[in-house]
């Protein structure tokens, strides 16, 4: 009985990795692949973190925007359709600057506004004054339509550089791994010997880059697609109260 305990003792001890065999690789193993790091994958390693760290800051700002965004969309649009007189809301503008709902709203009575001026710049009794014709609306509409695009490019900036990681991490993190299965072979030509130590450093080197590159790389994308997600959700909303404003403008004071 002794002896079978004493056999099996070994292969319990060896059956998986120790805590402190993985504290050891998770503090001190990176920085000694670092170490023995040419200075070329040390350079890729360095753009992949920073493009990785500008991602995250990029996403988490843009979750804060975004969720901001769609509450005073979601108030402005409740304000709008509650509203008496189509021009209630000039007031209350400044209040909803982070939407863009606010801002077409501005744009859109402005310009009505304008065009109702030029049309009637001799004054007149009320009854007299002339009214926005159809032409008139659709001179509003562009304007809209102008206002629409540049309220959502405002909201796409930065997000591009999501793309642009997600799109470049992988080919950087492969670019680091060719330079260190490179580093391999130079190694074993040079040393005349294909031993585990001599092609370690670059092989750690290779597998190195390619994780950090996916881990730049994934995130980006995943943070991309939901970006994409919100603006798409945030841009049709704005067609669509343009396209209410401009019914609005036919049928209330200003027709």
């Amino acid at each position: 009985m002794i002896e079978i305990v004493t056999a099996l003792s070994p292969v319990t001890a060896s059956a998986g990795p120790t805590p402190t065999a993985v504290l050891g690789l998770l503090s001190g193993g990176i920085w000694d692949i670092l170490a023995q790091t040419s200075f070329f994958g040390v350079l890729i390693l360095t753009i992949l973190v920073v493009m990785s760290l500008v991602s995250w800051g990029i996403i988490v700002n843009k979750y804060r925007h975004f969720k901001e965004v769609n509450s005073q969309t979601h108030k402005f649009g409740s304000l709008f359709s509650r509203s008496g007189q189509i021009s209630d809301l000039l007031g209350q503008v400044k209040n909803f600057r982070l939407t863009p709902l606010a801002a077409i709203y501005a744009v859109g009575i402005k310009e009505a506004d304008a065009i109702m001026e030029i049309k009637n710049h001799a004054g007149g009794l009320p009854e007299s004054r002339r009214k926005l014709e159809e032409d008139d609306i659709k001179t509003v509409g562009l304007m809209l339509d102008k206002t629409v695009a540049e309220e959502v490019g405002k909201l796409e900036t930065y997000v591009v550089f999501l793309a642009t990681t997600a799109n470049a991490a992988p080919f950087l993190g492969l670019l680091g791994t060719v330079v260190g299965v490179m580093d391999s072979f130079w190694s074993i030509g040079e040393r005349g010997s294909a031993s585990l130590a001599v092609v370690a450093p670059g092989i750690a080197e290779a597998l190195l880059a390619t994780i950090v590159g996916l881990a730049a790389a994934i995130p980006a994308v995943i943070g991309y697609n939901w970006a994409n997600n919100k603006l798409k959700y945030i841009s049709d909303r704005a067609n669509n109260f343009s396209l209410e404003l401009t019914a609005r403008l036919k049928k209330d004071s200003y027709q």
